[in-house]
């Protein structure tokens, strides 16, 4: 469809910015004269504000519509990418990430609804595993032409370049685009309704699947290129060859953990498997030294890394219904993030104090053994509730009196 694929098409270049910073932080790092943990705490500054914004953003696009709230945060995005590419000093770069973080909340839980407005109930899941190809695809291009770019000419190079493509994405989206169907039909969501959320226990247990969710990927994602070059010995540009092999990995796990949840009528083994496997192969990324192995794992890490992405998202939507589902992404999206930023910069810091990423890694394979054990209590909650008399319990919180 014209309006799903322009929504994935302006979230491709959501990740520019923080893709790129993290394949060309080695040169990033030396340029601006950052140790490790500066270099975490660009990712850190801008999932803060990312993190930050997600209830809000929710909150805005089931109030007033997803398709301006998207707006707004593809050209904020795209404009801060092309800054980044004219930064020269550590500080600029900061001030530019912690801006780039509070628009980057607004793709999100909108784009997330535009794209799963579109689909029926039933294929919910499969939806919101297309909804990160757009980022993917975006990392695959970058990753296979950036080294190229920065080769012959530099780092600042491919920020400028790609973000100016996508800000005449986002005005092509602003003007062709749509909102979907089933957009703004109910009551408005207020801010009581999103009080009530957060009395819900399924809210606080989806929230901390999610924060080990993001914790996994982005401690991985963010760190990966340098635990490549700066301890295995790789070239930048097999680095980025490895890197797009593991964006297109991802990509169709996403859309095959969807349709699995989908077809199964039950997202939780899904979210199990993924997180067992993930638990595995994280701890061997560090420890792995033949080339050939290590990028075996990687790419077996990288099939289950977002593989549940789809399903978890899903579980408030199918318990709580369609009127608040920007807000509830959003709250899940906060927690997500909440452990993307504690593990990106504690990677960073552990790396400065042991000179090695070994203890990084196998905290973050630690976390997944947690995250079995909150899925437990997930299929629970869920399997009580499919089971009640009445069906509606959970909603009726968020229902008028």
């Amino acid at each position: 469809m014209a309006n799903v694929s322009l929504v994935i098409l302006c979230r491709s270049f959501d990740a520019l910015t923080m893709g790129g910073i993290a394949l060309f932080l080695p040169i990033i790092r030396k340029d601006l004269h950052m140790t490790f943990a500066q270099g975490g705490t660009l990712s850190a500054v801008t999932t803060l504000g990312y993190a930050l914004m997600q209830i809000p953003a929710g909150y805005l696009a089931d109030r007033f519509g997803a398709k301006r709230v998207f707006v707004i945060g593809a050209l904020g995005t795209t404009i801060l990418s092309f800054t980044f590419g004219m930064v020269t000093e550590y500080w600029q770069a900061l001030v530019n990430q912690s801006l780039s973080g509070l628009f980057r909340a607004f793709l999100f839980a909108p784009g997330l609804a535009l794209i799963v407005g579109w689909f029926p109930p039933e294929k919910r899941a499969t939806a919101m595993g297309l909804h990160t190809l757009s980022g993917l695809s975006g990392n695959v291009v970058l990753d296979i032409v950036g080294p190229l770019l920065v080769t012959k000419f530099h780092w600042h190079f491919p920020f400028l370049t790609f973000s100016s493509i996508g800000i005449v994405a986002a005005l092509v989206f602003l003007r062709f685009g749509h909102e979907p169907p089933v957009s703004g039909q109910g009551r408005k969501v207020n801010i009581h309704d999103v009080l009530q959320l957060f009395r819900l226990r399924l809210i606080w247990v989806c929230g901390g699947i999610q924060y080990i969710r993001l914790a996994v990927s982005q401690g991985i994602a963010f760190w990966l290129p340098s635990l490549l070059v700066e301890e295995k010995g790789v070239s930048l540009q097999v680095t980025g060859l490895i890197i797009a092999l593991r964006a297109v990995l991802i990509a169709p796990s996403n859309v095959l953990g969807g349709y699995a949840s989908d077809r199964l009528k039950n997202p939780t083994p899904v979210i199990a498997l993924s997180l067992i496997i993930l638990m595995i192969t994280t701890a061997l990324l560090a420890v792995l030294n033949n080339f050939i192995l290590l990028v075996v794992v990687i790419a077996v890490n990288s099939i289950f890394v977002q593989m549940y992405f789809g399903p978890l998202f899903a579980v408030p939507i199918e318990m709580l219904g369609d009127r608040t589902a920007g807000t509830s992404t959003g709250i899940s999206n906060l927690f997500a993030n909440v452990g993307s930023l504690t593990f990106t910069y504690l990677l960073g810091v552990l790396k400065d104090a042991t000179g090695s990423f070994l203890p990084g890694y196998l905290a973050v394979a630690m976390t997944c053994v947690v995250g079995l054990g909150l899925t437990v209590l997930l299929a629970r909650i869920r399997s009580a509730t499919l089971a009640q008399s009445d069906a509606n319990q959970i909603k009726d919180i968020l229902e008028p009196s």
